[in-house]
């Protein structure tokens, strides 16, 4: 009995707990929290909107600048590593170092789904403040259906915390020709970034370790999406981020380094806004339009570079860039102790070789060079001035030219080009002595500033500006400066020759790159030899690659062991009489053991790249301070069926390429004293 009665007890103590439990999950089901804002700012491509997230670092700087100095009208904050800043009291976000259209920006807390590419739109601010009361007085009164209409007279409704919806009125035509608005289709509400789905990125480290200027080829479309150069470094810098964090970590977790800035300079704009263009369109045939467009925006921009007008035009824009972008960068970045790097991408990279050669050595590097000082005696050794010079080269009709540029002894001393053409003095010179300079007799048109007009490389004559600073690595991406300076007459270049000032060169190449021309050749031509491949960034070679290099290995083996059994068998037919038997077996044995060792008197296929740089280190100069200088990367699999239909991709996938984004930050480090977290085979 007293179990029996006791049941009703226990009952009501559960049905006491289970409403106390509802009470408790609705005060805090009715429990308000702000939204947390997040910064946004609108791109518009095409005429059409595209809303993008701040990184999280610089949402929340805006948002501390937002808390503290509101209505401060002058404040200006920095983001995105220092290229942009935002003018906060007006939302607008202007680029720093380039020309680009100002963008809005936004303080975000309210998102619908837009029409066309169901990306998420944020309302305006001060509608969000609208829909974030409403929601507060929903919430907090549990008072739900909350109805509001917008600036543009939208309808929104507050069903319930999970289910908000946007109607958007569509108007519709009888057939009076009267019109009525309806609800269209609804559309979702969010609230808080975080319920969007949407790529946030953490930021940029502060601290910068090094700058890259990137100059840019042919044209004003630097990838095969047409993207301008802008974009495509944007590319290349948040790849260098993702390197840094996967294969620089333990630098980084010890605050060893922060990252690489790079900044792109555009020529192109410069060059075409000179009136050519006018001037082209006039003699332009109307047929295939769009062709003689491309044409003209593009492939004539190499003509141009040949041209004595458009060259020093496109020259003296590329070194006054990257000098105002330097001074720029260390007026924005006062305590900046780093050193500067450029990078050139097919066209771009023959400009900036053409100006590092012709760029003014101080003292102190010609000191630090080998055979710097001893430049001025290889050429005019007893002469005491520049007429005496320019007449024992035969070239005294270029005096005046030299007065004229104020060009004393020093001046052809501290010139670099008497180095790369040592030897080549000009007098009584045969084939053979030719091909051992760069230069040819007949390549007269060169730097104003080279001491030796016939020996520069049959460079367009121009005024080479100078740099106000020394870069320290020079890399060069799909770049043709192989194949100008062999038309230019350039038959070799000396191994003892350096960059005036810059003692790094890079040369980097999909391996079906057609713009892309070695360099190493040049420098060694009478060594056959691969270049330096290129480590995947993930290690190891690709694996297409690997079966590719172990089935000739294969047939390799296979070659010489059938090679040396058919010797050991012709040597055993033509065997030498019996009093010479004791020494044909000592040589047969000789024979055998070196066929063994795959060294037969047939030559082999050559061996990979790698292996064959392990075997025998190759000199290849001081171009590169006596390291390679060729390095081809490994290309896809699916590039590997058909290299002719990848060729134009292989002239412009360097922007994306995890591989040549990790060679660049693992020469700028090392020379640093910091290196991979675990070396790359």
């Amino acid at each position: 009995m007293s179990a029996v009665e006791q049941q009703p007890a226990d009952a009501s103590l559960s049905s006491n707990s289970s409403s106390s439990f509802e009470v408790i999950e609705a005060d805090a089901a009715n429990k308000y929290e702000a939204v947390v804002p997040h910064w946004f700012y609108c791109k518009v491509t095409d005429s059409r909107e595209r809303w993008i997230p701040f990184s999280t670092q610089d949402s929340e700087k805006l948002e501390a600048a937002q808390k503290m100095r509101k209505d401060d009208e002058e404040l200006v904050v920095p983001i995105s590593g220092g290229r942009y800043d935002v003018h906060l009291k007006q939302r607008q976000c202007y680029a720093v170092y380039w020309e680009e259209e100002v963008s809005e920006v936004r303080r975000c807390t309210w998102f619908y789904k837009g029409e066309k590419d169901n990306k998420y739109v944020p309302y305006s601010e001060s509608f969000s403040e609208d829909l974030e009361e409403a929601y507060m007085i929903a919430v907090t009164l549990d008072e739900w259906k909350k109805k509001l209409e917008s600036p543009n007279r939208e309808i929104i409704i507050l069903h319930n915390p999970k289910l908000m919806v946007h109607y958007h009125p569509v108007t519709v035509s009888d057939d009076w020709g009267s019109s009525s608005a309806e609800q269209g289709r609804p559309r979702t509400v969010k609230r808080g970034v975080e319920n969007i789905s949407v790529d946030i990125h953490s930021g940029e480290p502060e601290q910068i370790d090094h700058l890259v200027f990137v100059v840019h080829g042919i044209g004003p479309a630097c990838d095969i999406r047409f993207r301008s150069i802008i974009q495509c470094v944007n590319d290349f810098r948040a790849v260098s981020l993702s390197m840094l964090q996967a294969h620089f970590k333990k630098a980084q977790e010890q605050q060893q380094i922060g990252r690489v800035e790079f900044l792109p300079v555009n020529w192109h704009s410069r060059l075409h806004s000179t009136g050519v263009d006018v001037d082209l369109e006039r003699i332009t045939l109307p047929s295939i339009n769009r062709l003689r467009h491309f044409i003209n925006d593009t492939i004539l921009d190499v003509f141009f570079y040949n041209s004595a007008t458009y060259c020093q035009t496109i020259v003296d824009t590329v070194a006054s860039e990257m000098n105002r972008l330097y001074l720029l960068f260390l007026q924005r970045n006062p305590d900046y102790k780093g050193r500067v790097s450029i990078a050139g991408h097919s066209l771009g990279s023959l400009i900036l070789f053409d100006l590092l050669t012709n760029q003014k050595a101080s003292s102190e590097d010609e000191d630090g060079k080998e055979k710097g000082s001893q430049t001025g005696a290889s050429h005019g050794a007893d002469a005491s001035g520049v007429k005496e010079i320019l007449e024992k080269l035969k070239l005294s009709e270029y005096s005046t030219v030299f007065e004229k540029e104020r060009m004393d002894r020093q001046a052809l001393d501290t010139n670099h080009w008497a180095q790369i053409i040592a030897g080549n003095n000009g007098e009584g010179r045969t084939e053979s002595e030719s091909s051992a300079g760069p230069g040819s007799a007949g390549s007269r048109s060169s730097g104003r500033n080279c001491p030796y007009p016939d020996v520069s490389l049959g460079q367009v004559s121009a005024n080479y500006p100078q740099l106000i600073y020394k870069p320290a690595i020079f890399f060069a991406f799909g770049s043709p400066i192989g194949m100008f300076l062999t038309v230019r007459g350039v038959k070799r270049i000396d191994p003892s020759y350096s960059l005036p000032t810059c003692k790094g060169f890079f040369n980097i190449f999909h391996p079906f790159d057609p713009v892309a021309y070695r360099i190493e050749p040049m420098i060694v031509p009478d060594m056959e030899f691969e270049p330096m491949l290129l480590p995947h960034h993930k290690g190891r070679k690709r694996m297409h690659l690997e079966l590719k290099e172990g089935l000739t290995r294969m047939s390799m083996d296979l070659k010489n062991n059938l090679l040396g059994s058919l010797r050991v068998a012709w040597q055993s037919f033509t065997r030498a009489p019996l009093p010479a038997v004791e020494a044909a077996s000592t040589e047969c044995e000789t024979e055998s053991q070196n066929c063994s060792d795959g060294q037969t008197e047939v030559k082999p296929n050559e061996p990979p790249a790698a292996a064959k740089e392990e075997a025998s280190p190759i000199n290849v100069g001081m171009l590169n301070g006596g390291h390679r200088i060729d390095y081809v990367l490994q290309e896809k699999p699916i590039e590997s069926f058909n290299e002719y239909l990848f060729a134009l991709q292989g002239h412009l996938c360097y922007w994306e390429s995890e591989d040549t984004v990790l060679l660049v930050l693992k020469e700028i480090y090392q020379t640093q004293g910091i290196m991979l977290d675990q070396p790359l085979q």
